[in-house]
């Protein structure tokens, strides 16, 4: 599922070390066994290659996923990946669907303080989300914009509301929208786990520095 998401202009903008996939590590085995895990840089099958660190990952209430996600090799390029289950995202430590959220509520008006109250999440964790996906607003609104109309049946285009913000959040639920509708599986996928997948886990990934 995952790479099917990737493909085409958001592949070109995404460049990462980072491949999404399930969050099923069995099933993440079973495919990479049988070379069905395809390097996004050369295209070749992805080979085990050791593990990342683990990680706790903080749901809602006080739920966690505990993952170690898989490290991967290409044999031809020699580029290694790092394989992030869609529910994760870079460098963070919540859930897609936690930092969805408030970034949902966000979009609806709703300000830091109160977004981080109802979610039980420190204020600066929060603002820190917003701010970088404030920075990366515009952008992710005309990848998933793309994405919506690409993959659409009959697309809908959400109208635009002032807010760069609440525009790339309605770009990404309507992007989901439309491929649920052209592919009726993805209804049992989160919408942000989607999100994830289409940018590689760097939804709101923090700025590299040097």
């Amino acid at each position: 599922m995952a790479e099917s998401l990737r493909e085409g202009a958001v592949v070109a903008f995404w460049r990462t070390l980072l491949l999404t996939v399930e969050v099923d590590p069995s099933r993440v085995e079973r495919r990479l066994a049988a070379g069905e895990i395809r390097c996004p840089t050369c295209a070749g099958a992805l080979s085990p290659w050791g593990w990342a660190r683990s990680r706790v990952l903080r749901g809602f209430a006080a739920t966690v996923l505990r993952v170690r996600p898989r490290r991967a090799v290409c044999p031809g390029c020699q580029v290694t990946h790092v394989l992030l289950p869609v529910a994760a995202l870079s460098r963070r430590a919540d859930l897609a669907e936690v930092i969805g959220a408030a970034l949902v509520a966000k979009a609806t008006g709703a300000g830091f303080r109160l977004v981080a109250a109802g979610l039980g999440r420190h204020t600066d964790t929060v603002r820190g989300w917003l701010r970088r996906f404030t920075v990366l607003a515009d952008r992710l609104r005309v990848v998933f914009t793309v994405l919506l109309v690409d993959t659409g049946p009959d697309p809908q285009v959400p109208a635009e509301s002032g807010s760069p913000f609440a525009d790339a959040v309605a770009a990404i639920l309507g992007a989901r929208v439309a491929m649920v509708s052209r592919w009726p599986v993805l209804g049992t996928v989160p919408p942000w786990w989607i999100a994830s997948a289409v940018t590689g886990g760097r939804l709101i990934a923090p700025a590299v520095t040097s």
